[in-house]
């Protein structure tokens, strides 16, 4: 078996690290993969970093000092962003109707337990490596690294993570997934850490449903507006 070619495996490298043809065609491949099946884009985010030999801390895989304190504070931001949500955000701009998507699971502990475990994975894994960890770290190749630039980065980043929405939740969910990528995104811009965002991600949905779960989306709706 011929040994690899390290002047090869560079060129290759750098090609995907820059926005050529081979760059590009792994970007639509990378962005497509959650059409076969979640969390496979971030699987291949993943593969895209090792073989561009990308240093994992541009896609925030960066090593925690305390795996507790990103845990705690992830969970807990996570959860009262849902709660704030719930109660005041989403009624504001007059959704008050329960999430029909997963509306089945009002007392349905059996379908509970599976839906919680895939929210888990691709959206705490899958997404965030995704919209945050990838997307950022390809459009600040393109933009650089200035306040205007990481804006632009979270905003559009944020958009898009409102699109991917829209074929199950509609224009609402839309609307919601994009504020709550501003935040996730805003998170990640400055600290550059990928796992708080991943823990506040988990911890979001994870609470949507244990709403809907209890059947309280009504009630925690009408708090504070009545």
């Amino acid at each position: 078996m011929p040994a690899p070619d390290p002047v090869a495996d560079d060129h290759l490298a750098a090609r995907l690290r820059g926005f050529g043809p081979a760059s590009l065609l792994a970007i639509l491949i990378i962005l497509s993969g959650n059409l076969l099946f979640a969390p496979l884009s971030a699987l291949l985010v993943l593969g895209w970093a090792h073989v561009s030999r990308t240093p994992w801390r541009e896609i925030g895989y960066v090593q925690p000092g305390h795996w507790w304190r990103d845990a705690l504070l992830g969970i807990a931001g996570g959860t009262a962003l849902r709660l704030l949500m719930q109660a005041i955000v989403m009624p504001l701009v007059g959704d008050h109707a329960p999430n029909q998507q997963f509306h089945f699971l009002v007392g349905n502990t059996a379908a509970l337990i599976g839906v919680a475990l895939l929210l888990l994975i691709n959206s705490g894994f899958g997404e965030e490596t995704l919209f945050r960890g990838f997307l950022f770290e390809r459009l600040r190749k393109l933009f650089g690294n200035t306040r205007a630039a990481t804006a632009a980065i979270v905003l559009l980043t944020s958009a898009f993570f409102g699109l991917a929405h829209y074929p199950e939740q509609g224009w609402m969910g839309v609307m919601q997934s994009s504020m709550t990528g501003i935040v996730f995104g805003t998170t990640f811009a400055i600290t550059g850490r990928i796992w708080p965002v991943m823990w506040a991600h988990a911890a979001f949905n994870l609470m949507a449903i244990a709403i809907i779960y209890l059947d309280l989306e009504s009630e925690i709706g009408h708090l504070v507006f009545r």
